[in-house]
Order: C-alpha cells, then structure tokens, then sequence
C-alpha cells in the first residue's frame, strides 16, 4: 500500500488559521496567467484510489457546498458521523490504528492512498506510513494557526524528490521520508 500527502501550508508551516479557516489559499495574488496550472494536483488524484481524512478534514470539506471527490473517502473518526444522504456509498467511516486503516484499505482493493488532515497525516506519520510527501508552500505568514507537522515519536529524515516554482510565489517539494529502521 502507498500513502501520499499532497498539502498546501502557509510559509510559517500552518494549513489553516486557529478557527480552520482555510480562505487564504484563495487569495487573488495567487491566480496563475495560465489558468490552467493546477500544480500537478489532477494528475496527483489519477494516481490514488481513495482519499482518508479525520472528522474534522471531512466537516471542512462539508462546508464547501459541493461534494468534490469522485473517488471513495474514507473518513475516521471515533464518534459515530450522520451521513448526508447524498454520500451514502461514497464516504467509509472507520475508526482504528493507522496500521488497522491501512489493513483495511487493502482489503478493500486499494493500493494508493491520498492522506489528508494534519491530524492524520501526523498519525500515519509517526506509525512510518507515509511513503511521498508533497508541501505547496504559500507565500504568506499567518503567524498562528493549525500546523501541519506536530510532534513526531523520532525523528523523520525526508529526501527530497523534486522542487518547483511558480510565478506566483508558490514552491512544491516533494520528499520521500526516511523512516528510522526501514529500509
């Protein structure tokens, strides 16, 4: 199983304000001439099978109106969730380890998973789990907010796989981490 994060953070390593709010990334500065830059982020979702977020990634993704995946979600979350109706069949509600999701999920048929939230990444994180990490970094500081990397059991090397830039301010890197004992 492959488990991917693809994340924008602020330059200060926030992916939202103390309230979750994320309208910052709209910001019109950041608009591309060539309006059709997505930051490689269509060809990024082709190449997963599912996407696995926390209860609070999934309620921030409610609120934006239309549902925007067409590939399964998987939501975890300890708390029992109400499904709207409309995502019956297209959202998995499961609770476990990132080990037992990732059981799961293979079970499941998947191969590729796309990790979301910064909770979640943080758990399959520290449970060596991440195999491809790629930052947008946003050239804004927000001085506070919900950070994307919190504390780490050990320490995590990354290599870094690619780096790009764009005329708007924006920097990718990817990275490969190199977990303590794996090889």
């Amino acid at each position: 199983m492959k488990c991917s994060v693809y994340i924008a953070t602020s330059l200060d390593g926030f992916i939202a304000k103390p309230d979750g709010d994320i309208e910052w990334l709209d910001h019109p500065d950041y608009i591309l001439k060539d309006k059709k830059e997505d930051f490689g982020f269509y060809a990024f979702m082709d190449s997963v099978d599912a996407l696995v977020m926390g209860r609070h990634t999934f309620e921030k993704v409610l609120s934006f109106g239309e549902w925007p995946y067409e590939k399964p979600v998987i939501v975890l979350s300890s708390k029992n969730i109400a499904l709207p109706e409309h995502l019956q069949g297209k959202v998995l509600l499961m609770n476990g380890s990132p080990e037992e999701i990732v059981k799961k999920s293979t079970e499941s048929g998947f191969r590729h998973l796309y990790i979301d939230g910064g909770k979640t990444i943080q758990q399959f994180l520290n449970a060596g789990l991440i195999d491809v990490i790629t930052i947008t970094r946003i050239p804004v500081l927000l001085g506070q907010g919900i950070p994307l990397f919190g504390e780490t059991e050990y320490d995590i090397n990354l290599e870094l796989i690619s780096c790009s830039e764009f005329e708007n301010g924006f920097v990718m890197l990817t990275y490969e981490p190199i977990y303590p004992g794996k090889t």
